[in-house]
């Protein structure tokens, strides 16, 4: 392992907890917002194949490969301006492109103009990732750090839940024959409004985002220019703790693609398998995803903490593995049962376990990268994190079921060999993580004296 760069000692001190809060608060807001446009089109699999002449794997590239691309390649550039740059101002930037382009998506009338959309959203979303771990890392200690990521990822959970409930909402009521005509002169499907509702809000959060201090004070980007972290050691330090990196990054992408996947064909599931109307499976989901979830994922984040103040080094990891043996379990089961009394309560054990590990992963990216590269570091999970989550999970399931079984009541083996594949996946891999991950985390807080 390699020292991290000289600069690192320069990072400023921590705002007080207030301005702390209240950044985490709006980045909270941002996650909902983003997440919101990101899964609204999960509970559209109907409309989108009856209107647009599609198939499930054209809808899954919809949902992963359009938006996963650009999101996470774009994340490394930007991740590099995270680390020397104004964060709430990149945050704020990001959001008002995200929220334009979700608006966009709603006069589409082709699939090409819906591909090019939803790239778009991803362009705008490759900035709240960075800059949420490198600003939330820089205000809180690490005995402290998993809970304020716990909060902060809660808006993914929230974001989902309304998608699904407002997807199923649009669908019930806005699914009808017949075309509106914009003031423009688009022709749209009644339906495709909800990508209006969706995406106007997010507007009002690129304008909050503005209010949040940066915790390297008014100077910010002149101070890191002047401490700037060449790109060089930026990878030789990545190199040099490849395993730590590598392994977790690759680990917490297995499990988000178990969770990609139930998430995007979980209302499709219930209507093929068990009868369900759209309108009741999206509305189930969303109760689930916005009540369940976001429990799940503050439980996640204290338990770290607690095991963290106790000395466990690799805590972060550690309810990782809780997580994915939970999943392996619960959402192996739940498309098999054959009854819908078992599914319910099998999903609300899915939902708690999908939700445990991401205040944890979040913390353990900011602890096993020096202060001035953790928007670069970040960065480079999301990468892989998204690229092997955004095109495996809903795609995976799509390809079993389209091209293996070529029989879409096989939905629900597709749903069952994703998670026990995936979960396995990530055992195995946290698992060999840990012993790096304890190292490097341990000899970055010698160096701060910590």
């Amino acid at each position: 392992m390699t020292s991290p760069a000289s600069s690192d000692h320069t990072a400023a001190p921590a705002p007080n907890l207030k301005r702390a809060w209240f950044a985490v608060a709006v980045l909270t807001l941002a996650n909902i917002s983003g997440f919101l446009d990101r899964q609204i089109l999960s509970l559209l699999v109907q409309p989108l194949r009856r209107d647009f002449g599609l198939t499930d794997t054209d809808v899954s590239l919809l949902m992963g490969l359009s938006f996963t691309i650009f999101y996470s390649l774009l994340g490394l550039p930007i991740g590099r301006w995270v680390d020397r740059g104004s964060r709430p101002k990149i945050i704020a930037i990001g959001a008002a492109v995200w929220s334009v382009l979700t608006v966009l998506t709603g006069s589409a009338r082709s699939y090409a103009q819906l591909f090019a959309a939803r790239v778009g959203v991803g362009v705008g979303e490759a900035t709240i990732g960075p800059a949420a771990v490198s600003l939330i890392a820089d205000q809180f200690p690490h005995r402290r750090l998993a809970t304020a990521m716990s909060v902060y990822q809660m808006g993914s959970f929230a974001g989902a839940g309304i998608a699904y409930a407002l997807g199923a909402f649009v669908v019930g009521r806005l699914d009808v024959p017949g075309r509106l005509t914009l003031p423009w002169g688009t022709e749209i499907f009644p339906w495709q409004t909800v990508f209006f509702w969706v995406g106007l809000p997010g507007l009002l959060v690129a304008l909050v985002a503005l209010l949040i201090r940066e915790p390297r004070g008014e100077s910010a980007s002149a101070q890191s220019r002047e401490v700037e972290v060449p790109l060089r050691d930026v990878v030789r330090y990545m190199r040099a703790n490849a395993r730590a990196i590598g392994a977790l990054s690759f680990g917490f992408a297995f499990s988000l693609s178990v969770n990609f996947g139930v998430g995007a064909w979980l209302a499709t599931f219930l209507v093929r398998t068990h009868g369900w109307t759209i309108e009741r499976a999206g509305l189930l989901q969303g109760v689930l995803t916005f009540v369940v979830g976001p429990l799940g994922v503050l439980l996640g984040g204290r338990l770290t903490d607690r095991w963290a103040r106790s000395g466990q080094v690799d805590a972060p990891l550690r309810v990782g593995m809780v997580a994915a043996g939970g999943m392996l379990v619960s959402a192996g089961l739940y498309p098999l049962v054959p009854s819908v009394a078992l599914v319910v309560p099998l999903l609300v054990a899915v939902n708690v376990f999908a939700a445990l590990p991401w205040g944890a992963a979040s913390a353990a990216v900011a602890e096993v990268m020096p202060p001035r590269m953790r928007g670069q570091g970040s960065a480079v999970y999301q990468l892989i994190v998204n690229l092997v989550a955004g095109v495996l999970g809903p795609t995976a399931v799509a390809v079993l079921t389209d091209r293996v079984f070529a029989d879409p009541l096989a939905i629900r083996y597709s749903l069952s060999i994703l998670a026990v594949v995936g979960m396995t996946l990530v055992l195995a891999l946290l698992g060999w993580a840990r012993p790096a991950f304890i190292r490097t985390v341990t000899m970055l807080r010698e160096q701060a004296g910590d």
